[in-house]
């Protein structure tokens, strides 16, 4: 593929579409290198960094996640695509994996687990190397996801939670990323009721309410990638994209 690709890009161009697709085999290697260095720890349940969490057994939240019903547009419009189709664009998983972690502080390997029983594209060390790196695992930073921020960013009109989360599609663009702040008028008018036609949140974040309201990208006291720290760490050298993950 990435010969293929690099002819592609001497005869034809190089754009965005082609450097992407070449950075994600990158990682692809990378995780078999990372897999084969750890073993089995990766599969423990504080991952090769022996980190001890209390990991929340809640079956509900569990189930709602996996049925794209947590009240999350953008979680469930990601939950629901897996469940009908066996694929899940790779900014979606990164999101999924880092609510269920980091905010329901579900069991990371559940989610694992869940993802190898139905993604058409399952490989062993991709699937299980980003899911103790997206549960903080792995000794390095920890990456948590502001799933508004991201959902802004990245389906701003909310065309892709519409697409399939079909009792939202009369939602206004106003409240497509958070339908649970719809007033009851609005939720008369969209024909949608939180509660009922539709979930109230399983969880929430601070972080959620005191992003801009914008969702621009512009704002450079936030992280550009919609995630913060967990826990403080020592300032150090900004570092390149690819260290950053993509």
């Amino acid at each position: 593929i990435y010969h293929e690709i690099s002819e592609y890009e001497r005869e034809r161009v190089a754009n965005k579409s082609t450097y992407w697709v070449v950075f994600e085999l990158i990682w692809r290697d990378f995780f078999h290198f990372y897999c084969e260095k750890h073993g089995n720890s990766v599969f423990y349940p504080g991952g090769p960094a022996g980190r001890r969490n209390d990991w929340n057994n809640d079956r509900d939240a569990l189930r709602r996640w996996k049925e794209g019903r947590t009240g999350v547009p953008l979680v469930d419009a990601n939950m629901r695509e897996l469940l009908h189709t066996g694929f899940m664009s790779n900014r979606g998983r990164q999101n999924v994996a880092s609510f269920l972690a980091l905010d329901l502080k579900g069991d990371w390997r559940v989610g694992a687990d869940h993802f190898e029983s139905l993604l058409l594209d399952y490989d062993v060390c991709s699937n299980w190397g980003n899911w103790v790196s997206a549960a903080g695992l792995t000794g390095g930073r920890v990456n948590r996801f502001n799933i508004v921020k991201q959902s802004k960013d990245y389906d701003k009109a909310g065309e892709y939670i519409k697409l399939w989360i079909p009792e939202l599609r009369k939602v206004p663009t106003q409240y497509i990323h958070k339908p649970w702040e719809m007033p009851r008028s609005v939720q008369e008018s969209s024909g949608c009721f939180i509660g009922q036609d539709y979930p109230n949140p399983v969880a929430t974040s601070k972080a959620w309410e005191t992003y801009n309201k914008g969702g621009k990208k512009s704002e450079k006291s936030k992280p550009y990638r919609g995630y913060y720290e967990k826990r403080s760490v020592r300032k150090e050298k900004k570092k390149s994209n690819f260290e950053m993950y993509g």
